[in-house]
């Protein structure tokens, strides 16, 4: 009896502490608290709490200045506070003037180069894919890699015509565009030639969606451009995403964009981390949610 009344209360001390928790932090946990019922003589535990935890307690949420951020990023903002999580607004000058803090327990919010800086001041040697090596079956075109230099080279064969052209390692350098004639190659005269380049043959898209993931699940799918009436083919994207969680390469939290091609094919458009992701107006909880499902990987990398 008397190791029975101890574990009782240990078991109270827990939940307690775990309510106390939740109520202080307004965060959630994924801890399982269990309840000792004793009856014949025997031991049942079962769950009586589950809660998704966050160990983020401040959040840094990038602004141009004057208080102007990003729509997704006004919406994170607006769901951590509700969440008792503190927010802090920040420019591009704080960060390169090195006058924020990063720990274990601090999120950052900001569009894609912002978040490719701070990666590198956290010492994580980032490289960006937007076309991870298990979801190269599902493109249905051809696409390779280059540099500015040799493309420039290669025009002097005139046979660079109708290629789409996107930045591979800083990914929002400029908007990717096809190249339908000579002097379309005049957009990257002011970038440097050594930047690398994901080079595709162009296609006909009559629609295109984010399939946002969160640890293997689908948690919404929003059209993004073209026609929203017609539908994916939802058992390409399943399988696609099926073979990008069991690679080396997967993530707690992306976009996989799926499009629709002239000839009815779903293909994939390219894959995007989660640390930096237009929502196109996805659940602002979801969103979230998925931010900081990411983030807390990342900084799982990181020594503080």
């Amino acid at each position: 009896m008397l190791i029975k009344k101890i574990f009782y209360y240990c078991v109270t001390f827990l939940i307690f502490i775990e309510n106390a928790f939740v109520y202080f932090h307004s965060a959630k946990l994924s801890i399982f608290t269990y309840f000792y019922i004793s009856q014949k003589k025997c031991f049942l535990i079962i769950p009586l709490t589950s809660f998704p935890f966050y160990m983020i307690i401040k959040a840094y949420i990038h602004e141009y200045g004057n208080n102007k951020i990003e729509p997704e990023h006004s919406d994170v903002k607006t769901t951590l506070e509700e969440r008792g999580i503190i927010c802090e607004l920040f420019t591009e000058k704080r960060l390169f003037r090195n006058q924020l803090k990063f720990d274990e327990q601090t999120l950052v919010v900001g569009n894609n180069p912002i978040i490719s800086n701070v990666l590198k001041r956290l010492g994580i040697n980032y490289i960006n894919e937007s076309y991870p090596e298990s979801l190269k079956k599902y493109l249905e075109r051809n696409i390779w890699e280059s540099t500015i230099r040799k493309l420039l080279m290669e025009n002097h064969g005139n046979y660079l015509i109708n290629v789409f052209v996107k930045p591979k390692s800083k990914a929002k350098l400029f908007t990717g565009f096809v190249i339908n004639s000579t002097t379309s190659l005049y957009k990257l005269d002011q970038i440097s030639k050594n930047t690398d380049l994901y080079c595709s043959s162009v296609v006909e898209w009559l629609s295109e969606f984010r399939v946002f993931v969160m640890k293997g699940k689908i948690v919404g799918i929003k059209n993004y451009d073209g026609d929203s009436t017609l539908q994916l083919n939802m058992e390409i994207v399943e399988n696609a995403i099926n073979d990008f969680e069991n690679s080396p390469q997967k993530t707690d939290g992306y976009g996989i964009d799926f499009g629709i091609l002239k000839n009815g094919k779903t293909a994939l458009v390219e894959w995007n981390d989660g640390f930096a992701l237009g929502s196109y107006k996805l659940d602002r909880e979801i969103y979230t949610d998925l931010i900081i499902a990411r983030w807390e990987e990342i900084l799982k990398q990181v020594k503080f």
